[in-house]
């Protein structure tokens, strides 16, 4: 027969433990300040089902959102925002299908279908997406010939979108993303906000990827290399 007192005693140990445990979850935990700013990355129509270029289960960064934003006073929402015939559109260049790639002036391209089109519902931010505090709307990849998977420059690496310097102005050093996609939008924008000197996170289960041709792995593996920090948004307190 089990002894009572060391059964008392191993529920105690386990109550202790749990309480440790959860002590060591609310120091780790992140509180936002005024410093600290949301970028929520192409949450729009043609990313979700449905869209051309839907990112798989990209309807489920969604609610997480919609609960993360709560916890900011600072949100920034980025819409990709194309021309007709835009030059990242494998449709725009002869014998090409999407998710081929071609050297442009600035670099490799991927070719994708074409997708958030100027003025189009595909473009259109998710109506299920309640950020009604957000306080700047970026559009992105509007000019024809140069694409812009990030926030805050351009492809060719040189044009930037003001972000930088809208974060700065209000004092903001800390930025936490999430959105579509992971490896392309998402991890650019990463990038460029830590080149830009910014305390970076990607909030991991509040983004979807598209990996192509292992590009969700490379993403990750380059974000961590510039020092972006990969968190789940149980880490965020509200």
């Amino acid at each position: 027969m089990l002894d009572r007192r060391r059964i008392v005693a191993g529920l105690g140990a386990t109550a202790i433990a749990t309480m440790v445990s959860d002590k060591l979850r609310a120091a780790a935990s992140i509180k936002p300040d005024e410093g600290s700013a949301l970028l929520v990355i192409d949450v729009q129509n043609c990313f979700l089902p449905g869209g051309s270029l839907a990112v798989k289960d990209g309807e489920q960064v969604v609610p997480v959102i919609n609960k993360l934003a709560k916890a900011f006073s600072n949100v920034v929402l980025t819409q990709d925002w194309h021309t007709g015939g835009h030059i990242s559109f494998a449709s725009s260049h002869a014998g090409k299908k999407p998710f081929e790639t071609v050297n442009l002036d600035y670099g490799k391209q991927v070719l994708w279908p074409d997708h958030c089109v100027q003025g189009t519902e595909s473009a259109a931010l998710s109506k299920d997406l309640q950020v009604p505090h957000a306080g700047l709307v970026i559009r992105k990849g509007f000019r024809k010939n140069v694409d812009s998977y990030s926030a805050f420059t351009e492809a060719d690496g040189k044009t930037t979108t003001g972000l930088a310097a809208y974060l700065k102005a209000r004092s903001i050093h800390k930025v936490f993303l999430a959105g579509l996609a992971t490896d392309f939008c998402v991890a650019w924008s990463a990038l460029d906000a830590r080149k830009a000197g910014f305390e970076t996170y990607v909030i991991e289960d509040a983004c979807r990827g598209i990996d192509t041709q292992g590009s969700l792995a490379k993403a990750w593996a380059d974000m961590t290399q510039a020092g972006v920090k990969r968190i789940q948004s149980a880490d965020i307190a509200a």
